[in-house]
Formats: C-alpha cells, sequence, structure tokens
C-alpha cells in the first residue's frame, strides 16, 4: 500500500484539546504538542494500518513543527476552513476528519469524508 492509499486522518487540533477540559486554554500551543506527540506514538486507535495524519492547528497554536508521522498544517485562518481545503483536496482518496463541531462534520461529509469524534485520537474510549 502506498501514502495515495493509505487514509487520510485530518485532525481538528482545536476542537480535540478543547473536548477536556483539563487546562489547555493557559498553553494552547503546549496542548497541541501533547496532542500530536500522542498520535505519533499511538496513531488513531480506530484506524489499522499507518494512516497519513494531519494535524491541523489554528490560532495560538500555530507553529507547532510536524514529527515523524504527524503532519501538522497550520491554517492561516479559520482552522475549519483549513480542513475543508484539505478534503476537497483529497481527489477521491479516503478521508477521515476527527472533529465533535457539528457544522464542519456537515461541510465536510458533503465533500465525502468520514467524521469520527475527539474521543477516537484521545485514547480514552
Amino acid at each position: 500500500m502506498d501514502d495515495t492509499d493509505a487514509p487520510l486522518v485530518i485532525i481538528d487540533a482545536a476542537n480535540v484539546v478543547g473536548s477536556v477540559p483539563d487546562g489547555w486554554w493557559r498553553d494552547r500551543r503546549g496542548a497541541a504538542e501533547r496532542l500530536r506527540d500522542r498520535l505519533a506514538r499511538d496513531g488513531v486507535p480506530e484506524i489499522h494500518g499507518s494512516p497519513d495524519i494531519a494535524l491541523v492547528v489554528e490560532g495560538a497554536a500555530r507553529g507547532v513543527a510536524a514529527v515523524p508521522g504527524v503532519r501538522v498544517v497550520g491554517a492561516p485562518g479559520s482552522g475549519d476552513d483549513r480542513i475543508v481545503e484539505l478534503v476537497a483536496e483529497a481527489g477521491g482518496r479516503s478521508v477521515i476528519v476527527v472533529t465533535a463541531d457539528r457544522e464542519l462534520r456537515r461541510r465536510v461529509r458533503e465533500l465525502g469524508a468520514d467524521v469520527r469524534g475527539p474521543r477516537a485520537v484521545r485514547g480514552d474510549g
């Protein structure tokens, strides 16, 4: 299986980080880095194989560096808009978006993406 066959998993970092009230708002960048590191270590438990993981960051989390196994995509404006662009650019490839944002879920489903909630990558069930 080459990279184009691997599913693209796009993660809404702000939404996933914000789904747990653990003080993330005091250090948004640090929270995004912890999520990135967990993804690099554990992958996406619900997805078998080696998906192409894209972590979309915005605002104070912009500038988080990529690590092996996790591509970090900085959104120049709205993270939701950048996620929709990434889905649209996937060109028929299998795409899974991880977010709980209802409007974003609607937008990416219209483009053919599957959607999972934050628990898919939080590792808590």
